[in-house]
């Protein structure tokens, strides 16, 4: 769930550390930033973290807490709880454009420069000392903790290029830094920390405590300005010996992450991060379907059932509970809909994509491998999803339907009516089988759809989502053909 860049402000005029110390600048830690840029936007009631949805009462007062405090932190949740987008939205406290010594690696603050070659510049230089800008969209790293990560990738280790070219070892301005100095003055993220080798762990037991670094035998200790801030499932996290009791110890707070707790808040998920048009606007996602330049429209009701769906799942005993349910299944279900919708289109020559609920069954296969299954169902995963799929379609249609008189609609099969429809079924054909509806305003409207909706292809996705809300109250019968169903008394 990628995070578009902010918008860009001016980048300051000064070029010096003589402008510098005229223009009134002050030089603050990261987490001082961080802290005092959070109590004004506290104060003034502003947005905080933008695009997190559903932690406002639960999770963020906890964060805020630890940034005030100026604690290192671990986020704690299953997969697809939104750590991750929550870690890189904490770069919108700290002030937009920092100054830095030009050139420098660690990214040394003029009024207090560190490295090596910034404190002999300093002293050449002086007031002239050369500075540049850096935006707090580029004060952010980020490593992904894997098996072969190791302490140079991390923290650092000599450089065998300055090595050849003539200096000697144990000469500082010989070592190549890791993404964690490299990050100075900023946020760096360790994610799945649990996932780090023991050994390596331990290179970071200076940095969260002693706030320095060290690499190999050189006499190097570099003073870092960092909010350090890791992510892990709980399994994991708890799991004795998987993390090093120091490093735990060194984090000064530890926040657990939910998915959604209300159907609310998992279709607000939805809507924010799935690749669509949503209602005609142009998607706020960044997913792989955005890329392909998906459009094509999901009804309302279409996502509240792909919302259920994804909470039967997650509750369901058949599904392994400790791996969790990503939020990122459903919104591949609904960026897979969707792309139904305008494979249909493309084939039947619809004018306007609208996905309907014969949409819905081929997100089954796509979404098997995104859920880990208890080993007594194995072999039965389609059917188990299909089974909730039902169940969620069932619960949509009576929380929008089910108190609607249908009798219009059910006195076309009392005449002896069949109507096919399919994945395939354009909506002009399956429209002209049902016929005119008395009453289908109101069906269209009881599923959310407004006015300017009123294609063929929201009308025909209203009715056909009637048709199976019928059908799985058992007052329609269903045959299932290939590639699609017949609906009949």
């Amino acid at each position: 769930m990628h995070e578009s860049p902010t918008q860009r402000s001016e980048t300051p005029q000064a070029r010096t550390l003589r402008e510098l110390r005229e223009s009134g600048h002050t030089y603050r830690t990261v987490k001082a930033e961080i802290r005092e840029n959070l109590l004004a936007r506290l104060r003034s009631r502003a947005p905080r973290f933008p695009g997190i949805v559903g932690f406002d009462e639960t999770v963020l007062p906890h964060l805020e807490r630890a940034l005030l405090a100026g604690h290192d932190l671990v986020l704690l949740g299953e997969r697809g709880q939104g750590k991750t987008r929550l870690i890189r939205t904490v770069t919108g406290l700290l002030d937009e454009w920092t100054p830095v010594i030009d050139g420098c690696e660690i990214n040394d603050h003029p009024y207090a420069p560190e490295c090596v070659r910034c404190l002999k510049l300093a002293a050449e230089k002086s007031a002239d000392l050369p500075v540049a800008w850096k935006h707090r969209d580029d004060r952010y790293g980020e490593k992904l903790a894997t098996p072969d990560t190791s302490v140079g990738d991390l923290i650092g280790d000599v450089d065998p290029i300055k090595i050849a070219e003539g200096r000697t070892l144990g000469d500082p301005e010989t070592v190549h830094y890791g993404l964690v100095p490299r990050t100075n003055r900023g946020v760096f993220s360790v994610n799945e920390l649990p996932d780090l080798a023991e050994r390596i762990q331990v290179s970071l037991l200076n940095v969260l405590e002693e706030r320095d670094i060290q690499v190999r035998g050189y006499n190097l200790r570099l003073p870092l300005d960092i909010l350090l801030i890791a992510s892990a499932n709980p399994e994991d996290y708890t799991n004795r010996g998987r993390i090093i009791t120091p490093l735990k110890d060194r984090f000064g707070a530890e926040i657990r992450t939910h998915y959604p707790l209300t159907l609310e808040d998992e279709l607000a998920l939805i809507r924010q991060e799935s690749a669509l048009n949503w209602r005609g606007h142009e998607p706020e996602g960044q997913g792989g379907a955005a890329e392909a330049g998906l459009s094509a429209e999901l009804p309302e009701h279409l996502v509240e059932t792909i919302a259920r769906f994804t909470r039967l799942v997650r509750e369901s005993t058949a599904v392994d509970s400790r791996s969790g349910v990503s939020a990122r299944f459903a919104i591949a279900a609904a960026e897979t809909a969707a792309a139904s919708a305008v494979r249909r289109a493309a084939l039947t020559g619809e004018e306007r994509p609208v996905a309907r609920v014969a949409d819905l069954p081929g997100v089954v296969p796509t979404l098997r491998g995104k859920v880990e299954f208890e080993v007594s169902e194995e072999g039965r995963e389609v059917e188990v999803l299909a089974h909730l799929l039902r169940r969620a379609v069932a619960e949509t249609f009576r929380g929008t339907l089910g108190g609607m008189d249908l009798s219009a609609l059910l006195d076309k099969f009392s005449e002896g009516a069949q109507i096919e429809s399919g994945e395939m079924t354009p909506a002009t054909e399956l429209l002209q089988q049902i016929g005119p509806v008395n009453g289908l305003s109101k069906i269209m409207a009881g599923v959310g759809m407004g006015e300017g909706e009123e294609s063929p292809g929201h009308a025909a996705a209203a009715l056909e989502f009637a048709l199976e809300g019928l059908y799985l109250m058992r007052r329609l019968s269903k045959d299932e053909v290939d590639g699609g169903a017949v609906y009949r008394t």
